[in-house]
């Protein structure tokens, strides 16, 4: 812990000396205070959120109370509308949405449907290894299209170490494989992925959209990341393939998945009944324009009502700390794109390509996918947004994309980056992050190089693909 302490002390000094020297020395610029104090502020957040030294929501709610002292005392923000300021921040449409889905995901926990469905995927599989996860694989990326990665990784995981531990075989190549698909699956529609919940708050995309543009080219990449999880994991698999018996494989077949939902099947037919409705609305948004946020706080307090459930219970299964992380988030952004540093990164953008639109589209890729391998998916994605909206104001992309705010191609450049470049390492993605939680306090730690040595090349091919594919799609539209 001190080395990692040490480390961040030196990056963030190395960068300050650089951020007070560079500009006016070479550029002829100074930068002001509170600029210089903000942008420190933000790398700070990101190389302590890569290093793990502090807990995250710990480090975004301190940096957010940091940002608004410095908006107060180096900026132009008065202190008495300081607090309008942290209101305007925020976006609590996507606040809403993940309260709303993580309520009805914890109910829908509460049947024990997630573990039925893992049996019976074990049983199909007859404990063949390679087509236990295919079959884990395809349901987890399935799944995340319409109940978020994150909730889908926290409810299988323990799905598959009980199964695995019943075939007396690893689980980490199982799970590492869910977590690669999961990122990919949630990409393709606007509730998957954290990611894409906030691109969607932020342009004001429908569900419909999102699935239309971002569906065909998810669908083609999780094909191929199939035979690549073969390929990765060949060995891993072809090594446990001789460690299954006959006996173990029986135990699993004579488990009896249903007595698991028995007593709940009442609940299961209510809480199927909301979900599904919350994602029908979903999709009428176009026509009925009602904020996603609504829809699913409204599908939540419907399905609370009829369940009878105890809410404080319910409450107990909410991740208020990955809410308070964004709410965190959303403050410093605010404070930064106040400072004028969105502004600056735009124009720097601009001059690497030239303003040339569909450079400008595959830099926002690489660049969304790179830095999300190394910095968690959620903070880039919520620094990027406002970069994004300055680009799309540029002439020169006005002119190719057209003046359509909501389906411009920089946001599925954008939504394309953040989700698969997730993949890259173990911290790439909240995913991930909970994966290996899991894993490890189950007693199979799952160590960074380890991750690294498969979902970092994993991420650049599905990425390269993913700029071919979506680049020939919207060049076809463009």
């Amino acid at each position: 812990m001190q080395k990692k302490f040490s480390i961040g002390f030196i990056l963030m000094a190395v960068y300050a000396i650089v951020l007070f020297t560079v500009p006016s020395l070479v550029f002829d610029k100074n930068v002001t205070p509170f600029l210089a104090s903000i942008t420190l502020v933000m790398v700070a957040v990101y190389v302590l959120l890569g290093l793990e030294v502090v807990h995250r929501t710990v480090l975004a709610t301190f940096a957010a109370i940091l940002s608004i002292i410095l908006a107060i005392t180096l900026g132009s923000t008065p202190a008495e509308e300081s607090l309008d300021f942290i209101i305007e921040s925020i976006d609590f449409n996507t606040i809403g949405l993940l309260l709303g889905m993580m309520i009805i995901v914890a109910i829908l926990g509460e049947t024990g449907i997630f573990h039925q469905i893992g049996i019976k995927m074990g049983k199909a599989s007859k404990g063949n290894v390679w087509t236990l996860m295919l079959l884990l694989c395809t349901f987890s990326a399935v799944a995340s299209m319409f109940v978020d990665n994150v909730t889908t990784i926290l409810l299988m995981v323990p799905v598959t170490l009980s199964i695995t531990r019943t075939l007396k075989i690893h689980p980490i190549p199982f799970i590492m494989a869910q977590v690669l698909v999961s990122n990919i699956g949630g990409a393709a529609t606007l509730i998957g992925d954290p990611p894409n919940i906030l691109i969607g708050s932020a342009a004001g995309i429908d569900f419909n959209s999102f699935l239309i543009y971002m569906g065909p080219t998810m669908a083609i990449i999780f094909a191929i990341s199939l035979a690549l999880l073969n390929v990765f994991f060949k060995k891993e698999l072809k090594g446990e393939q001789s460690l299954e018996k006959e006996s173990d494989v029986q135990v699993l077949m004579h488990r009896d998945e249903d007595a698991i939902v028995l007593r709940s099947k009442g609940l299961l037919a209510k809480s199927l009944i909301v979900l599904v409705g919350v994602i029908v609305l979903f999709s009428l948004q176009g026509i009925t324009h009602v904020e996603v946020s609504i829809v699913a706080i409204g599908g939540a307090a419907v399905l609370l009502a009829i369940t009878r459930i105890p809410f404080e219970k319910i409450l107990h299964e909410v991740d208020w700390s990955t809410l308070l992380f964004f709410i965190g988030l959303f403050v410093i952004v605010g404070v930064a794109e106040h400072a004028g540093l969105i502004t600056i990164l735009a124009k720097l953008a601009i001059g690497i390509t030239g303003g040339h639109p569909w450079l400008t589209f595959i830099m926002i890729i690489w660049l969304s996918g790179i830095a999300s391998a190394f910095v968690d998916n959620i903070p880039f994605t919520t620094t990027m947004i406002p970069l994004v909206q300055s680009l799309i104001a540029t002439p020169s992309i006005v002119s190719t994309f057209g003046a359509e705010y909501q389906i411009n191609p920089l946001w599925w450049a954008l939504a394309l980056g953040a989700d698969l470049g997730g993949n890259g390492t173990l911290i790439g993605s909240s995913a991930g992050v909970v994966a290996a939680g899991l894993s490890m306090k189950f007693g199979h730690p799952i160590y960074f190089m380890r991750w690294f040595r498969i979902g970092f090349p994993f991420m650049l091919i599905t990425l390269a693909i993913g700029t071919v594919v979506l680049y020939g799609m919207l060049l076809f539209l463009y």
